[in-house]
């Protein structure tokens, strides 16, 4: 889990700090996500991300929301209050945390569970199927696939949200390796695009929010 890495550890407290934080449930599945998966725990979201997702979600008015990228459920359940949620991860032994999780939260019948490489479940999406909000937090060489797939399906003024677009401030560092020169194309495909208008958001690991142009 990480929390605005690139800023001072003052400032990111401070950001912390200044975010309502989550419930006993959430902080329970973070808890155990990070028992469970040691460093792995990092692939999650920071709670303060998880309060901006349910934030969009319900400003966005979205009916149905698509997640790429699941591990053990943190933020399909932020996204997921109050609307139908389908979640696209590769991971039965870390999902199987989510759909705990999930229960305890009362959304089973609210989170629909697609097993199976993201990009080929995008696919079989039928095109009438409108998307009002996703969240892309998965493998980075996958993300212009994902965001490709979900913006043809995606109404007109509806939300992407990317997670870990700064890649922990190194994502302008020309050496910088890893995941880093992946990202740095998805950013620079997504300020490119006339389809859409993006901020990216220097909150958490970066967050950029992606609005399909058209619509109200």
């Amino acid at each position: 889990m990480k929390s605005a890495a690139f800023l001072s550890p003052a400032l990111a407290e401070y950001l912390v700090a200044h975010a309502t934080p989550p419930d006993d449930l959430l902080r329970s599945l973070a808890e155990e996500t990070r028992r469970l998966t040691g460093e792995q725990a990092s692939l999650q979201i920071s709670p303060e991300q998880g309060t901006l997702l349910t934030m969009l979600a319900g400003l966005s008015g979205a009916r149905l929301a698509v997640e790429v990228g699941t591990f053990t459920g943190y933020s399909s359940i932020c996204i997921a209050r109050g609307l139908r949620l389908i979640a696209c991860d590769v991971s039965e032994e870390w999902t199987s945390v989510a759909r705990r999780y999930w229960e305890r939260a009362g959304l089973t019948g609210t989170i629909e569970l697609r097993l199976g490489p993201a990009a080929e479940t995008l696919r079989a999406m039928p095109d009438e199927e409108v998307i009002d909000f996703a969240f892309i937090d998965a493998d980075k060489g996958g993300y212009p696939v994902y965001y490709e797939e979900l913006l043809r399906r995606l109404r007109p003024g509806g939300l992407i949200v990317a997670d870990n677009t700064l890649q922990g401030g190194r994502i302008t560092d020309p050496a910088a390796g890893g995941t880093v020169p992946a990202m740095r194309e998805f950013n620079d495909l997504v300020i490119r695009d006339p389809r859409v208008t993006s901020v990216l958001l220097p909150f958490g690991d970066g967050l950029t929010l992606i609005r399909k142009n058209g619509g109200s």
